[in-house]
């Protein structure tokens, strides 16, 4: 039991060494960006009108699980062929290789990313996020 905390634990100091790594070399590109950074442009704005009960109402939400799943590529196969499916069998995606990598929360894209691997573990740098406009028009086109 011990050495599997252990373990967790080291897995868990790669992730924030490579997190680290990460927010340092965006730190770098922001020094030589005029944009505001992430934290400040996404900052909650406090409003004198809409008191505390606005942040009461937000800290119910943030503890709500959703399903975060990074897509490879997808293509459409009959079902004759999926069929014939054995192990070995090779699928071919849509996606060509080097592609950003689609970020769906709950189905709905989110971002695009590239994967990373860190402790013979799997992750995804986003590289891209969909802006909330960009997303509302997906949504009401599909």
């Amino acid at each position: 039991m011990e050495a599997e905390t252990n373990n967790q634990d080291a897995v868990t100091d790669d992730w924030a060494q490579a997190l680290e790594e990460q927010a340092s070399s965006a730190r770098e590109e922001d020094a030589n960006d005029s944009a505001p950074d992430f934290e400040t442009a996404n900052a909650p704005v406090k409003s004198s009108s809409a008191g505390s009960g606005s942040v009461q109402d937000i800290q119910m939400v943030l503890d709500i699980p959703v399903q975060l799943s990074v897509e490879l590529g997808r293509t459409k196969v009959p079902i004759k062929h999926i069929l014939q499916l054995a192990q070995g069998s090779v699928v071919e995606l849509d996606a060509l290789a080097g592609e950003p990598m689609d970020v769906l929360i709950n189905g709905y894209l989110i971002a695009q990313g590239e994967v990373v691997v860190v402790n013979e573990k799997f992750g995804i740098r986003l590289t891209d996020i969909v802006t909330p406009s960009e997303r509302m028009r997906r949504v009401s086109r599909g």
